[in-house]
Formats: structure tokens, sequence, C-alpha cells
């Protein structure tokens, strides 16, 4: 399991906020097929993970079922965080049977796609085993839960690039041209921005020493190929941290990782997800 220290949520405010959005869109006014149930009857469910996974996404799933029971109880048997195996039941609850019957479906939208994003994660990571490479998410990532996708990243064992566009500098072609150049770009960053992280994308060797020349942060290798990044490290010497991003899958990213970066961002591990198959089975109590 990663870092206990790294795994915290995002604040109450933002796990609110996320399903409040989901069952305003699944629930509206009301859910026309839990009224067929008695109003006070009592319900147990367990919750089976049906494959092999990392789980993460705890606080949302738990927020769900309490918004709609406050009394629910829910016994969690692991973490955010935890691998499990495929048949492993990973929770159960207890509650009023209208609130489980309602919930589950947000509740489980959020589990699944978090402990996806948390799975592919891990799979990254373990590819980077031993380089001392860490791996980075980026901000490809599901519209409205990016904070909750950084957390799954971070359950899986990734770290967390710039939350958005406000936290660090990250100057692109686009930005270079504008501003007429590598030199310019990075002057007008760090006077406009001191206190930020100022990275730079380059694609050549050329830019890459200018680069280092201006005093940046970070740089990004964009596309450049196995060799060349042997070439971009030996060319550093450790002077400045280098990230790799472009093509990068898990077929690729141990040969990257070899070449002696610091850092490897993949935009799949929140773009490309592939939702957890979980399973609530509800059973009414007598």
């Amino acid at each position: 399991m990663p870092d206990a220290l790294s795994l915290d949520p995002p604040e109450a405010r933002v796990i609110d906020a996320d399903v409040e959005r989901a069952f305003a869109e699944d629930l509206g006014h009301g859910d026309a097929t839990a009224d067929l149930l008695p109003i006070d009857a009592i319900a147990t469910a367990a919750l089976t993970c049906r494959e092999d996974a990392v789980i993460a996404g705890i606080p949302w799933f738990d927020a769900c079922f309490r918004k709609l029971d406050a009394d629910v109880a829910i016994d969690w048997h692991v973490r955010d965080g935890d691998r499990v195996t495929a048949g492993s039941v990973i929770c159960r609850l207890r509650g009023r049977a209208r609130a489980l019957v309602s919930a589950e479906r947000s509740a489980l939208n959020f589990l699944q796609l978090l402990s996806g994003t948390a799975t592919a994660t891990a799979a990254y990571v373990a590819a980077v085993a031993g380089t001392g490479v860490r791996v980075l998410d980026t901000r490809k990532t599901v519209p409205g839960l990016r904070l909750a996708q950084k957390y799954a990243v971070r359950c899986g064992g990734g770290h967390n690039h710039r939350i958005g566009l406000f936290d660090a500098i990250l100057i692109k072609e686009n930005h270079i041209a504008a501003a007429g150049g590598i030199e310019s770009a990075v002057a007008a960053a760090r006077q406009l921005h001191p206190g930020l992280l100022l990275e730079i994308e380059v694609e050549t060797l050329d830019e890459l020493r200018r680069a280092i020349d201006a005093g940046v942060d970070r740089i990004m290798l964009d596309n450049f190929t196995p060799a060349m990044m042997a070439d971009a490290v030996a060319c550093t010497a450790g002077r400045v941290p280098l990230e790799i991003s472009g093509n990068v899958d898990l077929e690729t990213i141990g040969v990257y990782a070899r070449t002696g970066v610091d850092f490897i961002s993949v935009g799949a591990l929140t773009k490309h997800v592939r939702a957890v198959d979980l399973s609530l089975r509800l059973q009414l109590s007598p």
C-alpha cells in the first residue's frame, strides 16, 4: 500500500459536491422504483469485487449512502490503496432498504471509476519498479472529478502533476512561440509568478540546453525517442529534473524509465479508465 500520508482524500465539501451532482442526474426528484419498498424496511448488502483490483473511492461511496440514510452501518474490510483479489467481499452495509437501492448506482459509479484509475496506476508503477522514476498523472481527467481521480492515482502509488492551470507553470510550444522564444517565456513566467514551479516542454536537444540555461525547475521531453532521452539525461547531468511525456503505455514505460529520467507523465491513468467490476447484492432483514 502507498504511504498513508499521501492518501488524504479531498475535503469533505468537495466529496459532498461530487455526490450532489451525481444524485442530481440520477435521482432527480426521487426514485420511483424504490417507492415500491416498505418505507421502514431494513436491508443488508454485501459488496463484492469481481476482479483483481486496487481499491479507491471509499469516501465517495460512503457519502452516497450516508446522504440518504445518516444511520447506515458500513463495515469495510479494506482501505483505499489496498489490493484485492477477484471474488473478495470488501464491504457490508445495513440500513434503510430504500436508501440502499437509491444510492447504489451513484456509489458504485464512484468506486468503480476511481478503483479503475488506481488499478491502472498500480500497473504503470509496477512497470517502472526499481528505476526510481515517479509516475505522474495529467490534466486529462473526467470533467468535474479531477480531485477524485488524482486521489485515486495516489492510491495506486502514483504522484500528482499540477492540479490545474493555477498551481504550476508549464510552458509549451504555443507559449514559446507567442512569447518570442524560450528565454523570453521563462523570464516572463518568473516575473509574473515567482512562487510557482516552472516547467518547460522541449522538442530537441538544442531547446533542452537553452531551457537549462534559462533556469527552469523541470523540463518535459516531448515525444523524444529512447536514444534522445538518454542523450538528454547525459546533457542535463542532474542539473534539472527531466520528465517524459507522449507515447507512453505499459509496453514503452519501462524502456523510457531505464533512460535515467526522473518523471514520466501518463494521460492514460485518468483518460483511458476501465471501470472495475463490482457487485452490490441486497437482502431484506427480517
